[in-house]
């Protein structure tokens, strides 16, 4: 059985098999973790994405990690809260983790590490999204030696330490 933590740091600079992004459908780079990552992989990830002709939100697409300590970034396009029903946000949500741990799973890969996806700009209520991510690491927890939740604010690393604490690993 693998182990599920969540933690707050950084996700660029975890050292596992992937790391996921969450994407624009571009795949050209952004804001948020998604800016953060292309910086830290450097020019070759966005000349790798170019080739990828875009990503359907929910959908999963995989590069090298280049610069990164990952070796493969996995890029996944978050729904835009607002424009969908909360239920569909939920679905296509639930798709990008789902879809994510597939694109791994296939290419046997046994680490990898996720932002909390479609929670910033994208408007998904953060506790909400934290529930969404959590029951798909449980779901999977034994296909992988780890799956690990990277939050990046104080705000929803104690949504997680509330609701999730027995995953928490402060560091």
């Amino acid at each position: 059985m693998g182990t599920i933590r969540i933690i707050k740091g950084d996700i660029t600079k975890l050292s596992c098999d992937a790391i996921v992004n969450a994407a624009n459908s571009s795949l050209l780079g952004g804001g948020g973790v998604d800016g953060a990552i292309h910086r830290a992989a450097g020019p070759e990830l966005l000349a790798e994405c170019r080739t990828l002709h875009g990503c359907q939100t929910g959908e999963a697409k995989i590069t090298k990690g280049y610069n990164l300590p990952s070796q493969f970034v996995i890029h996944t396009v978050g729904p835009v809260y607002f424009e969908h029903t909360p239920a569909e946000s939920e679905a296509l949500l639930t798709s990008c983790y789902e879809n994510s741990l597939k694109l791994a799973k296939e290419k046997g890969l046994k680490t990898i590490a996720f932002p909390l996806i479609s929670a910033g700009v994208y408007g998904y209520p953060q506790r909400e999204a934290i529930k969404v991510v959590v029951e798909r690491m449980k779901l999977h927890q034994g296909e992988f030696d780890e799956i690990t939740l990277v939050l990046f604010g104080e705000r929803e690393f104690n949504f997680a330490k509330a609701d999730f604490g027995e995953f928490v690993k402060e560091s």
